[in-house]
């Protein structure tokens, strides 16, 4: 494992763009954003696959924070301007027998997640909103932390049961696709897939928040373009988490689109069944992706999950 070089700070370990970073543990640094008032309850925002903290649009960050909360996204190990690593990706053939050899696991980085609450929220803890990889560190996180987390929402995840929650046979192309070098073309090819594996109705808007984040990850990313290997890695190797789930005692609401063929809606469903008292939301029309005009259901649903843990 080797830390890559790290971003440009300030003395109080700011970087120069005003994100900040966390010691998490000692292998693992975080770079974060937090905007709203410190004394709001605090909603922490998990990503999914090889996505970092810009994957987050600005203008959904800024509703939570104008739905009162303290609002912080973060870019998980081995992307953005986090601690990257090294070690074995996935093959092609890998990934079609669903088989890895992974440089650490999804509790692992839910571990990350436990330590960036634990110094931004030590006593309160923090509501956890996952999408995508990020539901699934998000439903280790309440499971191994329950201490740290006041309530879940799970986005487009699964329980990690082998059965359930599945690719479409159809959407394996997609992740077996090698972007383009040249940046531009890698831009304009990522919104090609967003508009394949996303949902109706997606905007001019939508597909400019694709090319928005991308630019800008490009721009941040510290590594050498491996570590989204190591987290689908990770992915493949994940745990049956339903019976630990059963045991989960806080709020839970678990969203899922209707037209989500990367992790078919079957997943939510025995997510959703698999916890107590947890609230299903099924979305007709959404694929694999947060389109602006399901950002008022889900933040609607963040935000009464938060008030159930009141």
């Amino acid at each position: 494992m080797n830390e890559q070089t790290e971003a440009p700070r300030g003395e109080t370990g700011a970087a120069a763009t005003g994100e900040r970073y966390a010691r998490v543990s000692p292998a693992v640094e975080l770079c974060f954003e937090e905007r709203g008032g410190g004394s709001d309850p605090l909603v922490l925002l998990v990503m999914g696959l090889g996505l970092d903290l810009c994957w987050w649009r600005d203008a959904f960050f800024a509703r939570l924070v104008t739905r009162g909360f303290r609002a912080v996204r973060f870019d998980n190990r081995d992307v953005g301007r986090s601690t990257h690593f090294t070690g074995p990706g996935v093959s092609g053939l890998q990934f079609l027998r669903r088989t890895s050899t992974p440089t650490y696991t999804l509790g692992d980085m839910a571990d990350d997640a436990a330590g960036l609450i634990a110094r931004l929220a030590p006593e309160r803890g923090a509501h956890v909103v996952g999408t995508s990889m990020g539901s699934c560190i998000a439903q280790e996180l309440a499971i191994r932390h329950p201490d740290r987390v006041r309530s879940l929402v799970s986005i487009m995840g699964r329980p990690g049961d082998g059965h359930t929650g599945k690719v479409a046979k159809r959407m394996l192309p997609e992740f077996l696709r090698v972007t383009p070098a040249d940046p531009g073309r890698a831009v304009e090819s990522l919104v090609k897939n967003f508009r394949r594996i996303g949902s109706v109705g997606r905007t001019a808007d939508d597909d400019e928040d694709v090319r928005i984040a991308m630019r800008r990850s490009m721009e941040r990313d510290q590594g050498d373009g491996t570590g989204s290997g190591r987290q689908l890695a990770a992915i493949l190797a994940e745990r049956d988490r339903t019976p630990d789930l059963r045991r989960l005692d806080l709020p839970v609401t678990d969203i899922d689109g209707l037209r989500d063929r990367v992790i078919l809606p079957s997943g939510g469903r025995a997510t959703a069944d698999a916890i107590p008292k947890a609230h299903l939301v099924e979305v007709p029309g959404m694929g694999h992706d947060m389109p602006r005009w399901a950002w008022p259901l889900i933040l609607g649903a963040i935000e009464r999950n938060a008030a159930r843990s009141e």
